[in-house]
């Protein structure tokens, strides 16, 4: 197996890694604490806020029955297309969970949610960018199929358990 798909080469890429540069050297542990909550309201803040933006925005502006004939129902369809929707988008689970109340309040399906929470956190770009790195071109492609053929099974075993 070894040698049909890998070519006796190594899994992983491990050449352009450096040494991490720890940004933690106050001995104040309350204000290393506040230091790095800050920085991490500053990287992930704005995008809670996008996403709770968006949220309002889409429940206010979009029809429940375009929400509904898009993603709802116990459809392939509804699945396939919240999945790939969660591929471009810079989500994580934190900023979806408000854009998602939206959808599911509309009429969006527990499968379609699933398959969309799914996709968007496991290709966030960091995570692809990484992943492209680490694994090369080929399995990265591999990564990205696994990952839309995932959630939309795990999408239509919500649907249909529920």
């Amino acid at each position: 197996m070894n040698k049909k798909f890998y070519f006796n080469r190594t899994f992983f890429h491990f050449d352009s890694f450096e040494e991490p540069v720890n940004r933690d050297t106050d001995s104040n542990l309350l204000f290393r604490f506040l230091k790095n909550l800050a920085r991490n309201v500053r990287a992930t803040g704005w995008y809670f806020l996008a996403g709770i933006a968006l949220s309002a925005l889409f429940q206010r502006y979009v029809p429940a029955d375009t929400v509904a004939g898009l993603f709802g129902g116990n459809e392939a369809f509804g699945v396939l297309m919240a999945a790939t929707i969660g591929v471009p988008l810079y989500a994580c689970g934190g900023g979806t969970i408000p854009l998602l109340q939206a959808w599911l309040m509309d009429g969006m399906s527990l499968g379609s949610a699933a398959a969309f929470m799914i996709t968007g956190p496991a290709t966030k770009i960091t995570n692809l960018g990484a992943v492209k790195i680490v694994l090369g071109m080929k399995r990265f492609v591999l990564y990205l199929l696994f990952v839309m053929v995932f959630s939309l099974v795990t999408g239509m075993a919500v649907n249909f358990v529920l």
